[in-house]
C-alpha cells in the first residue's frame, strides 16, 4: 500500500498555522476523500480539515491543543491509489510552496512590527520625565535620581514624603528604591489576590484573542463616540406587515439587522472616508464595503463575519446574506475568507436589551456602529393641528470613531445619515 502525507492547507491569507481541536478519525479507522478528518482552530475562525484520498489512517502526527504549521503533515494514510498519491502530492508540493512562502512573508512582517514596538518602547522610556504635570515640589537631587533610576513621574507621586510639607527627600526615594523590587513595565498585568472559595478559569483560546485585538485597539485609535436617537416606527410597523408573507414564501425570518446593514452600507457610499483604513500615517480608501457583523456565539465568544460588497446587495439578498453567516457563524462553519477583509463593523447590542454602549472599533478599521434596543416611549410628534404626544418605537445609534482620522463633523454626519436612512423608511417597499 501506498502511504500519503496530510498535510494543514492553506487557511486563508496571513494564516500560518491552526491548532488542532479534534481529530474525526482515529489510527486505523478507514476514510474516504474529502471526508473531514480533523477540526483546526485559527486566529480567524474554527475550520475543518477534508482528506485529500481515500484509504487507512496509518499515524496521527499531532495531538489535540497541538499547533500545526500550514504545509505541515498531520497525519499518514495509506491507500492503494498510487496514481491518486502522485498527483495529490503534486499539487501539495506547490501548495506548500506557497504557504511556505506566506509564512516567510508572515514572519518579515511580524519581526518588523517588534522592532518598531521595541525600539517605540525604548524612546518612551528614554524620555525625560516632565516634572511641569505635577503639583507638587521635588528638588533637584530628587529629580536626577529618579532620571537615573528610571522612576516615572507616576512612581513619585506616590512616595510619602517625611520633608517640609510632605516634601520627598533623598533618604524618601532610596528608601523607595531599597524595596523596588523591579523597574515598572509597560507590559506588567497587574495581579489580584486569591482567597479559599475562588475559582479560576483559563480563558479560551479565542477569548485570549479578543482580548489582545480589543486591547490593541484602545491603544492604537483615539476613540470617540458620537450619538443620535432614531424613530423606528415606520420600520416596526413595516416589518410586522411583511414577515410573515416573506416567511412564507423564503422559509426564513425577516429580522432587523438586515435592515440596518442595508443603511449603513448606503451611508458608507455618501461618506467613503467613513470606509477607510489606516497604515502608520497612510490612509487606505477602500474600494468594496465590506461590513463586519458582530455575532454572539453560544459559549459567550464573538465572532465577526464580513457581508462581502455590502452596498451591492438588495434587502432580499442582504437577509438571505445575514441569516446564512449568523446561522454558521453559531455553528462553527464559517471559512476563514469570510471574518477578514472587513471595512466597517456594526454590532446589535439592541439583541441582548442594551440601550447604547461605546464599542471598540476593530482595526485597522475607523468605525464601528452600536446598535441598541428598540423601545416603545411616549413622543411629541408634530402635526399640521400642533404637537401631540404618542407612542412611538426609538432606539440609539451609538458610533466609535478613530479620531485620528475622522473628525467630529464626519463622525456625526455619517451616524446622522444612517438615522435619516431609518427613519424615512418607504412603508410600501416590496421584498
Amino acid at each position: 500500500m501506498a502511504k500519503y502525507e496530510l498535510k494543514l492547507p492553506s487557511m486563508g491569507e496571513s494564516v500560518a498555522e491552526a491548532t488542532i481541536t479534534n481529530w474525526l478519525k482515529k489510527v486505523g479507522d478507514t476514510i474516504e476523500a474529502e471526508e473531514t478528518i480533523a477540526e483546526v482552530a485559527t486566529d480567524k475562525v474554527d475550520s475543518e480539515v477534508p482528506c485529500d484520498v481515500s484509504g487507512i489512517v496509518a499515524e496521527i502526527l499531532f495531538k489535540v491543543d497541538e499547533v500545526v504549521k500550514v504545509g505541515q503533515v498531520m497525519a499518514i494514510i495509506e491507500t492503494e491509489n498510487d496514481a491518486e498519491i502522485e498527483a495529490e502530492n503534486g499539487n501539495e508540493d506547490e501548495a506548500e510552496n506557497e504557504a511556505e512562502n506566506e509564512a516567510e512573508n508572515e514572519a518579515e512582517n511580524e519581526a518588523k512590527n517588534l522592532t518598531q514596538q521595541i525600539a517605540e518602547i525604548k524612546e518612551t522610556l528614554a524620555a525625560p520625565i516632565d516634572f511641569s504635570s505635577s503639583e507638587r515640589f521635588y528638588s533637584p537631587l530628587v529629580k536626577n535620581i529618579a532620571k537615573k533610576e528610571g522612576i516615572t513621574l507616576d512612581e513619585l507621586n506616590h512616595i510619602q514624603g517625611t520633608g517640609l510639607n510632605n516634601r520627598v527627600t533623598k533618604d524618601d526615594i532610596l528608601g523607595y528604591l531599597a524595596h523596588r523590587t523591579q523597574k515598572p513595565s509597560i507590559f506588567a498585568t497587574p495581579t489580584s489576590s486569591f482567597v479559599e472559595g475562588d475559582e479560576r478559569i483559563e480563558m479560551s483560546r479565542m477569548g485570549k484573542i479578543i482580548s489582545e485585538h480589543m486591547t490593541m485597539s484602545k491603544q492604537t485609535s483615539a476613540h470617540v463616540q458620537s450619538f443620535t436617537e432614531v424613530d423606528v416606527t415606520r420600520i416596526w410597523q413595516w416589518r410586522n406587515k411583511v414577515k410573515k408573507a416573506f416567511e412564507a414564501r423564503e422559509g426564513e425570518k425577516i429580522t432587523f439587522t438586515p435592515i440596518f446593514m442595508e443603511a449603513v452600507a448606503k451611508a458608507l457610499v455618501d461618506f467613503p472616508m467613513m470606509n477607510i483604513s489606516v497604515e502608520g500615517n497612510t490612509i487606505i480608501k477602500k474600494k468594496h464595503i465590506n461590513i463586519g457583523m458582530a455575532t454572539a456565539l453560544p459559549d459567550g465568544n464573538l465572532i465577526v463575519p464580513v457581508i462581502k460588497n455590502a452596498d451591492a446587495l438588495n434587502l432580499r439578498g442582504m437577509v438571505k446574506t445575514v441569516n446564512d453567516l449568523a446561522v454558521r457563524a453559531r455553528a462553527g462553519q464559517l471559512k476563514p475568507d469570510e471574518v477578514k477583509d472587513g471595512t466597517y463593523t456594526v454590532t446589535n447590542i439592541g439583541s441582548f436589551g442594551t440601550l447604547f454602549g461605546t464599542p471598540i472599533i476593530n482595526q485597522p478599521q475607523v468605525g464601528i456602529l452600536a446598535i441598541g434596543a428598540i423601545c416603545k416611549v411616549p413622543s411629541v410628534i408634530e402635526t399640521p393641528e400642533g404637537d401631540v404626544i404618542g407612542i412611538r418605537y426609538k432606539m440609539m445609534l451609538s458610533h466609535s470613531y478613530d479620531h485620528r482620522v475622522v473628525n467630529g463633523a464626519l463622525g456625526g454626519m455619517f451616524v446622522q445619515r444612517v438615522a435619516e436612512y431609518l427613519e424615512k423608511w418607504d412603508m410600501n417597499r416590496n421584498i
